[in-house]
């Protein structure tokens, strides 16, 4: 069999990664060839083939028609394969870098071309840049990273014969291993804005006993860079225990081996690379726990106890009113972005209900809200001692210790479930199936929308682009 893996673009990243992960799984059961828009630079072991009409939009970039693009894709894939490819994969095809996308991968389909499009990232969660107006493709296999994703596509219209379970390969992450360990908890991330910094800066002034937080890598986008010099300052102005960029100044393998363990207070997921990748390099995880992803590595026999599921913080510790008035005219916002009908009334009782007794979740929150929680905390032992009273993990903030044993139990099922051979057979079955079983569904854009709507986790963070 012959397959074209088809993106947007190979500059590095979690996409890239997976695609590489992919190659490398598959050689030997199938011959593989990957069309991107940007070649980036990226080294895989196998033919790489540029068409750049499949790129990220661009001013500079001309506009060119969906079936001039089709035909450049089969020509390039006709260098490498004289007769073509049996199928394409097509990875985030629903996210709308390229505006043009969905009509080439339409004008592919409807040549008869197989094809199989492995979501990672939905438009409809927190994304409305990126959302495209019209229909996604229908009639064609679609692949997701996890069971949450599976279930809200079902909801959506898809059959379970025509949607797959595809998780992503996890490699063991470098380490130096005669790394002394140091008083650190690393935080291996590109600090995106729904990573939830604020959340990490305020637990680490919990932390006790002179430990530090590292901060990985800053984020590319203007938007999120923004919001993560506003943080740099705020904390560099105030000499918090913070080390940021840490991975610009030191090998990630030294910052592995040297960290106590590792910390995560993402608000969303798209596969959760963070809740395995430290048990590779014989680390703990802690911080927070979102269920909608955790829920199958649990199922996989991966404990992950000791992380918390929300971080309460009093309602009276800022202006009700304006985090109201602001929450409220995110959600109705988001909702005309989508073109999705909400009604004010259904809005104002969501933020009664996610305040609940005063408090409210502080990844909720936007990061002018975020900093007023870690001022008060800073201001006064007293507020300090009522956030512990409201969250009594958080007098062990450096993260519960957990046995060599159950370190090494998960290790080894991360192995076993997450493998890179183990996940080269699990595409092939798909592969087949996508050749051999033609399916008639269509996805719902409302009813996708309304799933990942949730008035009870809408935060700020994502939804929300106030300063």
């Amino acid at each position: 069999m012959k397959v074209a893996i088809v993106h947007y673009h190979l500059k590095t990243g979690g996409v890239t990664t997976v695609i590489g992960h992919q190659v490398a799984a598959l050689k030997g059961l199938c011959e593989t060839l990957v069309v991107t828009g940007d070649v980036a630079g990226a080294r895989l072991d196998c033919d790489v083939v540029e068409v750049p009409g499949l790129g990220y939009d661009h001013p500079k970039r001309a506009i060119q028609e969906p079936d001039q693009v089709a035909d450049q894709m089969l020509t390039a894939i006709g260098t490498v394969w004289t007769r073509g490819a049996d199928l394409i994969h097509i990875h985030n095809p629903t996210l709308a870098k390229n505006r043009q996308f969905l009509r080439i991968i339409k004008w592919l389909q409807n040549l008869g071309i197989k094809l199989f499009l492995q979501v990672h990232d939905f438009a409809e969660d927190g994304r409305p840049d990126a959302y495209f107006s019209e229909a996604y493709p229908a009639d064609c296999h679609y692949g997701v990273l996890n069971r949450r994703d599976e279930e809200i596509l079902k909801g959506a219209g898809l059959l379970e014969e025509g949607l797959h379970l595809v998780p992503n390969a996890v490699a063991p992450l470098p380490i130096t291993d005669r790394q002394a360990v140091e008083k650190l908890m690393l935080y291996p991330v590109r600090a995106l804005r729904r990573k939830n910094l604020g959340e990490a800066i305020l637990l680490s002034l919990f932390f006790g006993d002179d430990m530090r937080l590292a901060i990985t890598q800053p984020p590319n986008s203007p938007s999120d860079l923004r919001r993560y010099h506003q943080w740099v300052k705020w904390v560099r102005n105030r000499r918090l225990p913070v080390d940021f960029a840490a991975g610009r100044n030191r090998s990630f393998a030294d910052l592995v081996g040297a960290a106590r363990a590792m910390i995560t207070t993402s608000i969303t997921e798209g596969f959760g690379f963070c809740y395995l990748e430290p048990w590779t390099a014989g680390k703990r995880v802690w911080g927070r726990r979102l269920d909608g992803i955790c829920s199958d590595f649990r199922q996989n026999g991966i404990h992950l106890e000791g992380l918390y599921g929300r971080l309460d913080v009093p309602l009276t510790w800022f202006d009700a009113k304006e985090l109201s008035a602001q929450w409220q005219s995110s959600v109705l916002r988001a909702c005309r972005a989508y073109g999705y009908p909400m009604e004010k009334k259904r809005v104002e009782t969501a933020f009664h209900r996610v305040t609940d007794g005063g408090r409210i979740d502080f990844g909720i929150l936007s990061e002018p809200f975020q900093r007023r929680v870690a001022e008060r905390v800073l201001e006064s032992d007293t507020h300090k001692r009522a956030l512990v009273s409201l969250n009594p993990w958080l007098a062990e903030a450096a993260g519960p210790s957990i046995p060599d044993a159950i370190i090494n139990h998960n290790r080894r099922m991360v192995a076993r479930h997450y493998s890179v051979s183990a996940s080269g057979q699990r595409l092939m079955d798909i592969y087949r199936q996508v050749m051999e079983r033609p399916v008639h569904h269509r996805i719902d854009k409302a009813a996708l929308f309304a799933a990942f709507l949730d008035l009870n986790r809408f935060s700020l963070l994502k939804w929300s682009t106030d300063e």
